[in-house]
């Protein structure tokens, strides 16, 4: 009898590999189902039933109940961001599929996947069966034994990587059996599981080899020669020690399923071949129907990919097979530009062109910091040319952008780049700056469809299924990654020659399209003259009062330790207010306040629900909530923004994004100024940080409701127009209608506050269960206020109903300027799929619309200041809000005019209203 072959995969880390092996391609069957980590899981499973054919197998996951981690530690996971749309609806279709290969999916409450396969694997490795355990996870390498081995998928290369005691050695330094212990000091950020600060991955397996443990280096922290680990244990002790508990894989899961109940007799064919026509994947389903799908059916739209990557990274097409193009000296003229002499020939050569693609090699990838390297060049397609600089084998940057500038300043070429407003910073810091209309690719892919990635490499597979060069064959990865400027001109030629080329073959493709599709004037007069408003508001910076941060950081340490004391003696002793258990066991054990019944782990909750149900009748746990709270400010926000003042200006310079947002709301990062607190009194504070620049002020302009006037105007609703026309409350105006009252003046506080619910909910498809809990009713007085209020305000139930039957016949909705939103799953057979996806209709059009209002308002400001030569600067845009700095000279003259600008942005069915502030710092301008 052969010997029994055990293979155990978990679940959940390799759906979600999957998931993003094929986020870029947008891959749906014709309901609207996202099918990319589907077929990602499906690959993986035929590669390895076919490679291994196991005898035993199963697919282990996590469920959605907390697990007896969270109970030790509430923070546990705390930070991972929510689960993709993709893989809420995929992994129940996942788990379909693993059932028609005939292999049991397994799952148990207050267990992870790692826990129940730690169990299954050590009960039958004690019986001598070969386990495989098939996860990306490098924490399972804790559980490799005699006969327990790791299968990871591997990237490069495609396939799977067998992991036994020695690689684990490879990998963490140490054997198996003390990765716990290395892990521990290392912490898992991850998972939110602190470790040992100032020891690294070289320093924990050197000590724990030479201790033997984690506890036993602890012991001995105190005669250390080295500072860092002598400190760094004695301070963390504690937390190393809880992150050994946490990150250790339980082996003794109690009432798991024996090894011998996975045995594998093979797929059941028929089930599975209808799964997969209905997924529409043409190879599989022929593979166990025998039968073929149409492709039509197969690629209903064009924006999806045809070209896929498995979850090993490898190309596929659909069908499984190679079919994307790559480079080829033979069919393309690259040439490296780096005399004077040919410069100035090439400038003569492409002087008349009608476009001009570039593209800048830098050294890193901020604006406002790092330096040019090159830049390249294309006006036909398959001819590109790259001109080095700020290097040994390159053109002095000075003379080369002397030659360059008439192409760039030639305002009747077309201007071409892939993230143009990034190459125009690089530019315009180097002293010159490009003219003209702009065509950026990136933008013109995220008009066409936001959901698509928008790399460029991306773009090329999908559009021109062609594969560019990866940037890590050039400059490597990891430890041994170089910058640009360290690689030979000669080697980057190829490379840059090819983004330029690459990316002026996409113009020509997603130009069509853009006209096709009807979006070739949002384009031109919205998105692509923002890029340069962007541009010149992120060079311009902010000033931050860094003093008034250090100050408010230091009120904050003061308030923290008052807090702490005060704590301390509510408590009746010190303890680690950061650590969960201890905090359970002070409020629980020895004050003495209400809680459930303790963990097996013996660790009471005090999650941030647990202590504000508390805190209505204790001041304990307010004293902690405050205490989480100033702490929270001080960190990521108060000490977090100095860091970020860049040292040549001295000002803050936020990296904004069109491209993010499927609404097309803008979004901005280093700062994340949509981020900034503003709900209470402290986090009003940081506004007050951001001031003007001597002998200027800040004057804050704000769109007031400028969503409900969007709805108003696009649902033609004649009450809610007549409203703002009139100038009325419109939250008022609400609460007259839905409370049937004689008067605006009888409307009460707490009426009104109902009603501003109601206007900011229904329109967005909240239900009445939805309503009645945000505002404390009944579902019953729910649904009656929302039949109260379409009954009122009919034109809104109209647009409503109009909205989603257009987005289920065309697949998409669109805002007052032409903005599209693809809605694949309108029409899905999933209720709540489809429910989200109406909301998602409901909702685009309205958001959308306002924020092509603020941006025609921007654009329109800029050509004011630049045609009027004043000092005014448009610095920073957060949500519905624009910020200026406006030197005393233009204080009186100029804000009425950028108001009228705004105002007078877009013609709505009702008036746009702006309101306005002008002050020393934001806070007291908002």
């Amino acid at each position: 009898m052969s010997k029994s072959t055990l293979f155990l995969l978990d679940g959940m880390a390799l759906a979600y590999r999957s998931h993003f092996a094929f986020i870029r391609s947008n891959l749906k069957n014709s309901e609207g189902i996202p099918t990319g980590p589907v077929l990602g899981f499906a690959n993986t499973l035929e590669k390895l039933l076919k490679e291994h054919k196991p005898s035993h197998i199963a697919v282990a996951w996590d469920t959605n109940v907390p697990t007896f981690r969270h109970e030790i530690d509430d923070d546990y996971k705390a930070n991972r961001p929510p689960q993709p749309e993709e893989l809420k609806i995929g992994i129940p279709l996942i788990k379909e599929m693993i059932e028609g290969y005939g292999i049991p999916n397994i799952e148990q409450d207050r267990y992870e996947a790692d826990d129940l396969i730690g169990t299954i694997a050590s009960d039958a490795n004690a019986e001598d069966v070969d386990v495989y355990m098939v996860t990306p996870d490098k924490d399972f390498m804790q559980l490799v034994h005699d006969h327990i081995m790791m299968y990871k998928p591997d990237n490069k290369n495609g396939g799977f990587n067998l992991i036994g005691r020695e690689e684990v050695k490879d990998y963490f330094g140490v054997y198996p059996e003390k990765v716990v212990d290395v892990l521990a000091i290392l912490g898992d950020t991850s998972d939110n599981i602190p470790g040992v600060k100032g020891i690294g991955k070289k320093g924990a397996p050197r000590l724990i080899n030479k201790y033997g443990s984690l506890e036993a280096a602890i012991e001995d922290a105190p005669n250390m020669s080295s500072k860092r680990h002598r400190e760094g244990l004695q301070e963390y002790e504690e937390e190393a020690l809880h992150a050994k508990e946490m990150v250790t894989i339980k082996t003794d899961v109690p009432d798991t399923v024996k090894w011998e109940d996975l045995d594998w007799e093979g797929a059941d064919e028929k089930t599975l071949g209808k799964f997969f026509k209905r997924m529409e994947f043409r190879t599989l389903t022929k593979k166990y129907l025998g039968e073929e799908i149409s492709r039509s059916s197969r690629n209903k739209s064009r924006k999806s990919n045809k070209n896929q990557t498995d979850l090993f990274g490898e190309n596929e097409t659909e069908e499984g097979e190679s079919g994307l193009q790559s480079f080829d000296e033979d069919i393309v003229s690259y040439d490296l530009v780096n005399d004077l002499t040919s410069l100035k020939e090439l400038v003569a050569r492409l002087q008349g062109s009608r476009q001009l693609c570039f593209d800048t090699e830098t050294d890193g990838v901020d604006p406002m910091v790092h330096k040019l390297v090159g830049i390249s060049l294309s006006a036909t397609a398959g001819v590109a040319y790259y001109i080095p600089l700020n290097v040994e084998e390159g053109i002095p940057q000075e003379e080369a952008l002397v030659i360059l500038e008439p192409l760039f300043t030639n305002e009747d070429t077309l201007k071409i780049a892939h993230n143009y407003k990034f190459d125009y910073m690089m530019l315009r810091r180097a002293g010159l700056e490009p003219k003209g209309p702009a065509f950026d690719t990136m933008i013109a892919g995220y008009l066409i469809d936001a959901d698509q990635k928008l790399k460029m490499d991306a773009l090329a597979k999908t559009y021109l299924q062609y594969e560019p060069i990866p940037i890590e064959q050039l400059i490597g990865s990891g430890r041994n990654k170089k910058t640009m400027d360290e690689i030979p001109a000669e080697e980057v030629a190829v490379y840059a020659c090819e983004d330029a080329d690459i990316t002026l073959r996409l113009y020509e493709v997603l130009s069509d399209i853009l006209e096709e599709d009807e979006l070739s004037e949002i384009a031109r007069s919205l998105e692509f003259p923002l890029m340069e408003v962007l541009a010149k508001m992120e060079m311009q910076g902010v000033l931050v009062d860094q003093e008034l941060l250090e100050e408010f950081s230091e009120t904050l340490r003061a308030d923290l330790i008052t807090l702490e004391q005060k704590i301390y003696e509510k408590a009746g002793m010190e303890f680690n207010i950061n650590s969960p258990k201890q905090l359970g066991e002070v409020l629980f054990d020895n004050m003495g306040l209400p809680a459930g019944k303790k963990t097996k782990t013996g660790q009471y909750s005090t999650a941030e629900s647990v202590l504000k149900k508390l805190a209505t009748e204790y001041e304990m746990p307010d004293l902690i909530l405050e205490y989480r709270a100033l702490s929270k400010l001080k960190s990521t926000y108060v000490d977090a923004l100095p860091k970020l003042i860049n040292e040549e200006t001295g000002r803050i310079h936020t990296d904004y994004n069109q491209s993010i947002a499927a609404t097309g709301r803008l979004s901005s990062s280093n700062p994340n100024l949509q981020n900034i607190p503003i709900r209470t009194e402290r986090g009003r504070e940081i506004r007050k940080a951001f001031i003007a620049e001597e002998g200027h002020q800040l004057l804050s302009a704000d769109y007031s409701q400028v969503e409900l006037r969007v709805i108003a105007s696009i649902a033609e609703d004649e009450n809610m127009i007549r409203a703002f026309k009139n100038g009325e409350d419109i939250h008022s105006r609400t609460a007259k209608e839905i409370f049937d009252l004689d008067s605006i003046d009888d409307v009460t506080p707490n009426q009104r506050r109902k009603a501003k619910e109601v206007n900011f909910g229904i329109p967005y498809g909240v239900s009445a269960y939805g309503l009645a809990n945000r505002l404390g009713i009944t579902n019953s007085e729910g649904k009656e206020m929302i039949d109260q209020y379409f009954e009122r305000f009919p034109g809104i139930l109209d647009y409503i109903n109009e909205t989603k039957a257009f987005a289920r016949e065309n697949g998409y909705v669109k805002t007052l300027l032409g903005r599209r939103r693809y809605i694949p799953r309108i029409t899905a057979g999933n209720w709540n799929v489809r429910a989200f996806a109406e909301r998602t209709a409901i909702n685009m059009p309205i958001q959308g619309t306002a924020a092509d209002i603020i941006k025609l308002a921007m654009i329109n400001i800029q050509e004011f200041i630049e045609e009027q030569e004043l000092a005014t600067r448009m610095l920073l845009q957060v949500h519905d809000e624009l910020i200026f700095s406006v030197p005393d000279e233009e204080a009186a003259e100029v804000p009425p005019k950028l108001k009228e600008l705004m105002e007078s942005a877009y013609e709505l069915a009702v008036p746009l209203d702006v309101e306005m502030g002008l002050a020393d710092n934001w806070l007291e301008a908002h």
